[in-house]
């Protein structure tokens, strides 16, 4: 997936929008401000995303994957392009960090957004 296809990605999912932050950073959220993918032009369109709790360390293990800085310990990766993933894969980590973020939210903020 090309940065712009994650984008389009991103904003095809219930209830996000897309904010520009920090310099150049893309950011998607649910819910006006819970973040749950960035994608940072200025470091080679940089993408970073939440996933499990418990698969963190494995994606961390996987090749061209790495905590990412200063949201390691909220559990989230980044990458690189070409991103490390097969597109289908890619989409199915963006609506799994959507549906993280979404699941934090106050039942009455999930109505409409969960999958």
């Amino acid at each position: 997936m090309s940065p712009q296809q994650i984008a389009d990605f991103c904003l095809s999912l219930p209830g996000a929008r897309e904010d520009s932050k920090w310099g150049g950073v893309r950011v998607f959220s649910v819910a006006q401000n819970k973040m749950f993918a960035l994608i940072h032009l200025a470091s080679h369109d940089g993408l970073a995303f939440k996933v499990d709790d418990d698969l963190f360390l494995g994606f961390c293990d996987r090749p061209g994957i790495r905590p990412a800085p200063y949201l390691a310990r909220a559990r989230w990766v980044c990458m690189d392009a070409p991103y490390p993933l097969r597109d289908a894969e890619l989409g199915e980590l963006l609506r799994r960090s959507h549906q993280l973020v979404v699941r934090k939210l106050p039942k009455r903020l999930q109505l409409g957004l969960l999958l």
